[in-house]
């Protein structure tokens, strides 16, 4: 499965976290550019979920973010940009593994 990340300006072991939960990143969006804040975003194609690094990002951002995932009918999880915040919100989403989730069978 393909994420986007939008946060943090450095992801350190994120990607390890990821990839035992079998995603990858497509795209990683920092957020800082203020083109974020003021238009509405577009998703790559090809994303199955969008993580959103709450503690790196600003409210119009995460709105714009979480509104493109909607119109996508994408998921989003939200968490702090840590390796245990991750964990738990990938496992609190429903998913041991998210090849394994039951919203990625399609």
């Amino acid at each position: 499965m393909d994420a986007v990340l939008v946060g943090a300006d450095r992801l350190g072991n994120i990607p390890d976290v990821l990839a035992e939960f079998g995603l990858k990143i497509r795209h990683h969006i920092t957020g800082r550019d203020p083109k974020h804040q003021r238009q509405a975003q577009r998703l790559p194609g090809g994303t199955d979920v969008v993580i959103l690094f709450t503690d790196f990002l600003g409210h119009n951002v995460m709105k714009a973010f979480r509104d493109a995932a909607r119109e996508s009918g994408v998921p989003v999880v939200a968490c702090r940009r840590s390796v245990c915040a991750l964990k738990s919100a990938l496992e609190g989403c429903g998913a041991v593994r998210c090849a394994e989730c039951p919203r990625s069978r399609g």
